[in-house]
């Protein structure tokens, strides 16, 4: 089970206990200490924060908006949000960043993802591929940001690396931001850091970031001192996070070492890489939500005249509000991450095959929308079953591909007006939280 999964069943559990005692405690608190340590936390971290979270639950005074089981969800934050350490902030603005890290991290992807999150902030971005030593580098790296506008340099049968930064720079002495992807090893050899040594001192790059792979669980501090011991790192970039159980390692390693976490990757999209903030993070993590990340996210997506965010937010919600949104959601990523942005998100009853509606599925509900009327539209109540046939007929799919449609509006109606009338337990403990 992934740690998200395990640490949102536990904030269920104390949301929904009748007495918070020492017993209660106790066992909540063997119930944290076995997500972390199955996600590969670090063993000391984990003692550390069981001593903290019984001795706070039990004698810190209450504050005076949260009663006892909000105080207990409270500590638990607090304690995780230690754990993982502080981000970095990086200026959106002229910088030269360097991407490090061992053969099969994702770092080239990483690049591509980077360079795509600045030019997302209007700053003119583009990429050297410095990577001589994998087959194909230049190919990828080429691809995935040609299909974005994004600047690229590299000289596919040249060896040197060193050589191919400084013509880099040269021709893109333009750009406002530069990305050099690097060469990966199986291992840290000496060769490599020789060669990332070099390319530092060539390239001198405002930011170093360490690209690790969530998987790799607690070998995660050994491979970040490492890198900081050889060429001193500025932050990490956690890959593939959302794929793993082991994915606490990698957090942790951040408090480990004193490198702070700078973006983690979230999926295989070019768009599905965060900045890390730590508090916002542990509050998906235990299922609170993060509002202000959706409505950015909508917001950096759309112009106003397109979408307004707070639409997502209001308690009407027509087909035709689900017809003009769906390109934004889609845009956005995958359902399911924009329920972790949800507050409280898993207490609605939403299927796993709801989280794997895919680009395919959202192309063919437009087309059924397309052969309902205005009226059916505005109010889909009205959709009975001869109804169904007859847009099944003019859509070209199955009476049954349309009930999906409007079993999947019924579901994002529900959440909306969940969010506006204040149904959903605890509505109001992440501004009490103060996120």
């Amino acid at each position: 089970m992934k740690l998200g999964d395990s640490l949102r069943g536990i904030v269920r559990k104390i949301a929904k206990s009748s007495k918070i005692d020492k017993y209660f405690v106790e066992e909540m608190v063997r119930d944290i200490q076995r997500a972390l340590l199955q996600a590969d936390v670090n063993v000391r971290h984990v003692m550390q924060l069981s001593k903290n979270l019984k001795e706070r639950a039990l004698s810190e005074d209450l504050h005076p908006r949260l009663n006892p089981r909000e105080h207990v969800i409270k500590v638990l934050y607090d304690e995780i949000v230690d754990i993982i350490g502080k981000g970095v902030e990086i200026p959106l603005s002229k910088q030269k960043i360097m991407l490090v890290g061992l053969q099969g991290s994702g770092k080239t992807t990483t690049v591509a993802k980077l360079a795509k999150y600045f030019k997302n902030k209007n700053l003119k971005t583009a990429v050297i591929c410095a990577d001589t030593f994998r087959p194909g580098a230049y190919d990828q790296l080429s691809q995935l940001v040609g299909e974005h506008g994004i600047g690229f340099y590299g000289e596919k049968r040249e060896k040197d690396a060193i050589k191919i930064v400084k013509n880099g720079l040269k021709a893109l002495k333009d750009y406002e931001v530069i990305i050099a992807d690097t060469a990966g090893r199986h291992a840290l050899e000496e060769d490599l850091i020789k060669e990332m040594i070099d390319l530092e001192k060539v390239f001198q790059p405002d930011y170093k970031f360490l690209v690790l792979d969530a998987a790799i669980g607690q070998l995660a501090s050994k491979q970040a001192k490492a890198f900081h011991d050889a060429i001193g790192i500025s932050g990490i970039i956690i890959t593939k996070f959302d794929g793993t159980a082991k994915g606490g390692g990698s957090l942790s390693a951040s408090k480990e070492t004193s490198i702070p976490i700078a973006f983690i990757g979230t999926g295989e999209r070019i768009d599905d890489l965060e900045k890390f903030d730590p508090e916002r993070f542990v509050s998906r993590l235990l299922g609170m939500g993060d509002l202000k990340s959706l409505l950015e996210k909508a917001e950096e997506v759309f112009a106003e005249e397109d979408l307004d965010p707070k639409a997502l937010l209001k308690g009407k919600f027509t087909l035709k509000d689900m017809y003009k949104q769906m390109e934004a959601m889609n845009k956005m990523g995958p359902i399911n991450k924009i329920f972790d942005m949800l507050p409280f998100g898993f207490n609605f009853d939403v299927k796993d095959d709801m989280f794997e509606t895919t680009q395919e599925k959202m192309a063919k509900f437009k087309v059924i929308m397309d052969s309902m009327t205005d009226e059916e539209l505005e109010n889909p109540k009205i959709i009975n079953t001869s109804r169904i046939h007859r847009i099944a007929r003019g859509s070209g799919t199955s009476p049954q591909e349309v009930k999906e449609l409007l079993k999947y509006h019924r579901t994002m109606k529900n959440v909306m007006k969940s969010l506006k009338s204040g149904k959903i337990p605890f509505k109001k403990l992440a501004k009490k939280f103060g996120m």
